[in-house]
Protein backbone atom coordinates (compact mmCIF):
# COMPACT_ATOMS: atom_id res chain seq x y z
CA UNK A 1 0.00 0.00 0.00
CA UNK A 2 1.19 3.48 -0.77
CA UNK A 3 2.25 6.14 2.04
CA UNK A 4 -0.07 8.38 1.00
CA UNK A 5 -2.94 6.65 1.80
CA UNK A 6 -2.17 5.15 4.90
CA UNK A 7 -1.06 8.79 6.34
CA UNK A 8 -4.13 10.12 4.92
CA UNK A 9 -6.29 7.51 6.40
CA UNK A 10 -4.23 7.94 10.07
CA UNK A 11 -4.98 11.58 9.56
CA UNK A 12 -8.76 11.00 9.18
CA UNK A 13 -9.28 8.70 12.08
CA UNK A 14 -7.16 10.82 14.17
CA UNK A 15 -10.01 13.76 13.16
CA UNK A 16 -12.57 11.12 14.22
CA UNK A 17 -10.96 10.71 17.50
CA UNK A 18 -11.27 14.31 18.05
CA UNK A 19 -14.73 14.42 17.19
CA UNK A 20 -15.36 11.57 19.55
CA UNK A 21 -12.87 12.51 21.97
CA UNK A 22 -12.85 16.80 22.17
CA UNK A 23 -11.19 16.89 25.89
CA UNK A 24 -8.22 15.19 27.26
CA UNK A 25 -6.85 15.72 30.58
CA UNK A 26 -2.87 15.22 31.03
CA UNK A 27 -0.96 15.10 34.36
CA UNK A 28 1.90 17.47 34.79
CA UNK A 29 4.60 16.76 37.85
CA UNK A 30 6.29 19.13 39.40
CA UNK A 31 8.74 20.14 41.67
CA UNK A 32 7.16 22.02 44.28
CA UNK A 33 10.10 22.47 47.09
CA UNK A 34 13.80 21.04 46.85
CA UNK A 35 15.70 20.62 50.27
CA UNK A 36 18.99 19.01 49.54
CA UNK A 37 18.29 14.86 48.55
CA UNK A 38 14.39 16.06 49.20
CA UNK A 39 11.98 16.56 46.49
CA UNK A 40 8.53 17.47 47.22
CA UNK A 41 6.44 17.29 43.44
CA UNK A 42 2.88 17.71 43.00
CA UNK A 43 0.67 16.42 40.42
CA UNK A 44 -1.44 18.76 38.38
CA UNK A 45 -3.85 17.73 36.08
CA UNK A 46 -4.07 19.68 32.92
CA UNK A 47 -7.12 19.59 30.64
CA UNK A 48 -7.00 20.29 26.41
CA UNK A 49 -9.43 21.11 24.17
CA UNK A 50 -9.68 20.19 20.46
CA UNK A 51 -12.05 22.51 18.63
CA UNK A 52 -14.84 20.24 16.47
CA UNK A 53 -13.19 22.80 13.27
CA UNK A 54 -10.19 20.67 13.33
CA UNK A 55 -11.07 17.61 14.19
CA UNK A 56 -13.37 18.09 10.54
CA UNK A 57 -10.94 19.39 8.62
CA UNK A 58 -8.71 16.83 9.73
CA UNK A 59 -11.41 14.19 8.06
CA UNK A 60 -11.12 15.97 5.02
CA UNK A 61 -7.66 16.28 4.54
CA UNK A 62 -7.15 12.73 5.38
CA UNK A 63 -9.66 11.41 3.27
CA UNK A 64 -8.29 13.80 0.17
CA UNK A 65 -5.15 12.57 0.79
CA UNK A 66 -6.06 8.86 0.70
CA UNK A 67 -8.13 9.85 -2.32
CA UNK A 68 -4.94 11.08 -3.88
CA UNK A 69 -2.91 8.35 -2.80
CA UNK A 70 -5.20 5.93 -4.72
CA UNK A 71 -5.47 7.92 -7.88
CA UNK A 72 -1.16 8.64 -8.28
CA UNK A 73 0.70 7.03 -10.54
CA UNK A 74 3.30 4.89 -9.62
Amino acid sequence: MKPMVILGVIVALLGVLALAIPEFTTNDTKNVVTLGDLKVQATVPTSHSVPPILGGAAIIVGLAMAGGGLYQKS
